[in-house]
């Protein structure tokens, strides 16, 4: 049986690549990992807050940055593209690159099946390395459900749910809040099938 030595990169390597790569990429460690292409849902609710933020904070020293602007985390070796970023005063570069950020204080992911458990776990894992990182939120495209995870201590953090659309989400750490019903502005889910349900065919 042949076996295929997987290749590492370093990050160096990585950086060189994503320049004239065609796809965005995630930097884990050595591996890189491509990135799924998103979904219109995905898009939207990336859209729709990121215009809320930019809008309410346009004469406030906050910055927010939406999926083309990566992140770096030096413990864990990890470059990745977080859907929504907000940097409170002024952002720091990475090696004064204008495409990496170092310092969120805030971040937003929009959940894909794909990527729900590792954006929940792993992901979720590393940004708290991270000694800027104070609130994330993880929105669900396939319906109205969001989770907000916001610190409260050292290792603590609480959690909050959201899944009506009268509801709003207001930042734990940020003056901000945005209702549901914007949030998921011209989002369309697909019909969930009922459990057992039959379809007659004539």
């Amino acid at each position: 049986m042949q076996i295929t030595q997987q290749r590492f990169y370093t990050p160096e390597e990585y950086l060189a690549l994503e320049e004239v790569a065609e796809y965005k990429s995630e930097y884990i460690d050595g591996q890189i990992i491509p990135i799924a292409g998103g979904t219109v849902n995905h898009n939207q609710i990336a859209l729709n807050l990121s215009t809320e933020l930019n809008f309410a904070f346009k004469r406030q020293n906050y910055h927010v940055y939406m999926g083309d602007v990566r992140l770096w985390i030096p413990e864990r070796r990890i470059y990745t593209y977080p859907d929504v970023m907000i940097v409170a005063g002024e952002p720091e570069f990475f090696n004064n690159r204008q495409d990496m950020i170092l310092n969120p204080q805030v971040i937003v992911e929009v959940l894909s099946e794909s990527t729900r458990g590792y954006d929940h776990e792993d992901k979720f894992q590393a940004y708290r390395t991270i000694s800027t990182f104070q609130e994330y939120l993880l929105v669900d495209q396939t319906q109205i459900y969001v989770e907000q995870f916001s610190k409260i201590g050292k290792k603590q953090w609480n959690l909050r749910e959201y899944d009506a659309e009268d509801e709003k989400i207001s930042l734990a750490t940020i003056p901000f809040e945005i209702s549901l019903q914007d949030l998921y502005n011209k989002v369309k889910f697909e019909p969930m099938e009922l459990e057992g349900e039959s379809v007659d065919v004539e």
